[in-house]
C-alpha cells in the first residue's frame, strides 16, 4: 500500500522545525492506530510492504517535532490492497521494451530484405581470420576458452556464440582446436555448438569430442591446467572470452610468453585492464556481445543488434532533455518548465 501526503509548512530542510514523521494504521476507523513507520523530513510518500490482500486499512500521518508528535492528519480510508496484473509505475519501462521491440523488428526486416546494415568495424574481430590463418600456416592449435564461469552468465553464452564462429574458420583450414572449460554444462554446450559448426560447413567428419574437454571447476586448478597446456603445446592463437576474474592476467601473461596471437573478450569491468596490457587485442563490454552478430552476419542478430543500439539512444535522448529542462528549470524558477521537468521525472523514474 502506498501512503502519499503533503509535506507540513515547517519542514524546511536547514531552519524547519519538522523532522520526520510516523505513518499510523488501523483495522477499522475507530479502531486504535498502530504505528507502522517512522520517515525523515522532506519525504511524502511510505510504501507499506506488511499489509494483506483484501483486507481494509485506515491511515495517519502525524508530524515529529523535537522528538515529538505534534499532530495528525485526517484519516484516510478504507484501503484495501488487491493483486493487479499491471504495475502503472512502471509504464515507462513498457514504453522502453515496446520502442526497443519495433526497432529490432524494423531492422531484421530491413535486414531480411536485403538492406546493408552499417555496424562500426571491431579490430578484435576483424583479426580473428589472421588469427586463426596464422595458426594453420604454422601448423600449431588454437587455443579457446569461453571463460570460467557457468551458462547461467551470460558471457558464457557470448563466448560460446564466438566460438561457432571460429570453429567454422577452424573447420574450413583444418586446424587443431583445443577448448578446456571449468564447467560440466559448459562442456556439453561447446561440443554441440562446435558440431553444429563443423556441420555447416560440411566437416563434420574433423569435429572430435575431444578437443572440448573438462579440466576442473576450481579457479586457480584450471588456470594451473591451461597455463601448463599452453607451455607445452605452444598455441599459435589463444581466444579468451567471456567472464574471468583472477585467472584473467595468468593467463593472458603465460599466452604472451610463448608468442601467441592473444584476442581476449570480458565485459568484467576489473580484468579489462589485464587483457588490454596482455594481449593484442580486447574486446571491451558490450563488443564482446555484439561479435557474434559481427562474425555469423546472420540477418537477424545484425537486426537485433541495430535496434537495441537505437533503444539506447532513445534512452540517452530523453535522459539528456530531462538533465537540460531540469537544469533550465532550476535556473529561471519558471513553473511551466519545472511541471514539465517533474512530468519527465515520473514518466521515466529518473531524478535530473
Amino acid at each position: 500500500m502506498t501512503v502519499n501526503w503533503t509535506k507540513s509548512v515547517e519542514d524546511v530542510p536547514t531552519t524547519g522545525k519538522v523532522r520526520g514523521y510516523v505513518i499510523v494504521r488501523s483495522g477499522a476507523a475507530g479502531g486504535k492506530f498502530e504505528p507502522v513507520s517512522t520517515v525523515p523530513f522532506q519525504t511524502e510518500e511510505y510504501l507499506d510492504t506488511s499489509v494483506q490482500d483484501n483486507v481494509p486499512y485506515y491511515y495517519k500521518v502525524g508530524a515529529i517535532r523535537d522528538g515529538e508528535i505534534v499532530g495528525f492528519s485526517e484519516m484516510v480510508g478504507p484501503a484495501v490492497s488487491k493483486q493487479q496484473w499491471f504495475n502503472t509505475r512502471k509504464a515507462n519501462l513498457l514504453a522502453i521494451a515496446l520502442i526497443i521491440a519495433l526497432a529490432i523488428l524494423a531492422y531484421v526486416y530491413q535486414a531480411k530484405a536485403g538492406k546493408k546494415l552499417y555496424i562500426r568495424r571491431i579490430a578484435g574481430i576483424e583479426a580473428v581470420d589472421e588469427a586463426v590463418g596464422r595458426a594453420t600456416e604454422m601448423g600449431k592449435p588454437i587455443l579457446f576458452i569461453p571463460g570460467i564461469q557457468d551458462m547461467d552468465n551470460v558471457q558464457t553464452v557470448a563466448g560460446l556464440s564466438i566460438l561457432a564462429s571460429v570453429g567454422k574458420l577452424t573447420a574450413q583450414y583444418e586446424t587443431k582446436l583445443d577448448v578446456p572449460v571449468s564447467r560440466s554444462l559448459v562442456m556439453s554446450t561447446a561440443r554441440e555448438t562446435l558440431k553444429q559448426a563443423y556441420l555447416s560447413v560440411g566437416r563434420p567428419d574433423l569435429y572430435n569430442d575431444d578437443s572440448v574437454y573438462y579440466v576442473t571447476d576450481e579457479q586457480f586448478g584450471y588456470v594451473a591446467a591451461v597455463d601448463g597446456i599452453m607451455v607445452r603445446e605452444k598455441p599459435a592463437t589463444c581466444f579468451y572470452m567471456g567472464a574471468f576474474f583472477a585467472e584473467s592476467l595468468i593467463l593472458a601473461e603465460t599466452g604472451n610468453s610463448i608468442g601467441a596471437i592473444q584476442i581476449a573478450g570480458t565485459a568484467m569491468p576489473t580484468q579489462l585492464p589485464f587483457f588490454v596490457a596482455a594481449c593484442d587485442y580486447t574486446l571491451i563490454g558490450e563488443e564482446l556481445f555484439a561479435a557474434s552478430a559481427y562474425l555469423s552476419k546472420d540477418e537477424r542478430m545484425i537486426g537485433s543488434l541495430k535496434g537495441q543500439d537505437v533503444g539506447k539512444g532513445i534512452a540517452m535522448f530523453f535522459i539528456l532533455l530531462g538533465t537540460l529542462v531540469a537544469t533550465i528549470g532550476a535556473v529561471t524558477e519558471n513553473s511551466v518548465i519545472v511541471g514539465i521537468s517533474d512530468w519527465l521525472k515520473n514518466l521515466f523514474s529518473m531524478n535530473f
